[in-house]
């Protein structure tokens, strides 16, 4: 499981260490592409295909799957970790997601998020502002 916060922050050639700690589980090819709420998600390649088997069975009748499909899999690249658990991240996901240099590296289950030190600040003190609410939601489905 995939889990905790680590800094890192990416090297000059646009490099970003995964966690030691993490790189285990992550293996040595992993998918980077544009996360949710201006992150990247980084999935160990098993895991990452199954979840493009299940977006590839979505029906692509309506008009926001199609845009959901194209926007996650147009930014998905395949990379391999270096010899020191070190990820390339392209400049158009780069430029998504506002990174420059500092990072915080998120473990959220199955998939690692990498985002902006300062988004990350910024988007963690409002979600800490409404975990009551967020709380009480997942108790209503049984899950906390």
């Amino acid at each position: 499981m995939l889990i905790g916060q680590y800094h890192h922050a990416l090297d000059e050639k646009k490099r970003l260490a995964l966690p030691s700690r993490l790189r285990p589980e992550i293996g040595k090819r992993v998918v980077v592409t544009r996360g949710l709420d201006k992150c990247l998600f980084i999935y160990p390649l098993p895991i990452w295909e199954q979840i493009a088997e299940k977006l590839g069975a979505l029906p692509v009748g309506k008009a926001e799957t199609r845009q959901f499909l194209r926007v996650l899999l147009s930014g998905a690249t395949e990379v391999e970790l270096d010899g020191l658990g070190r990820v390339l991240i392209p400049d158009f996901l780069k430029t998504y997601a506002g990174l420059e240099k500092d990072a915080v590296v998120v473990g959220v289950y199955n998939r690692l998020e990498v985002w902006d030190v300062n988004e990350w600040n910024r988007y963690h003190a409002e979600a800490e502002k409404n975990q009551d609410q967020i709380a009480e939601k997942l108790g209503e489905v049984g899950v906390y």
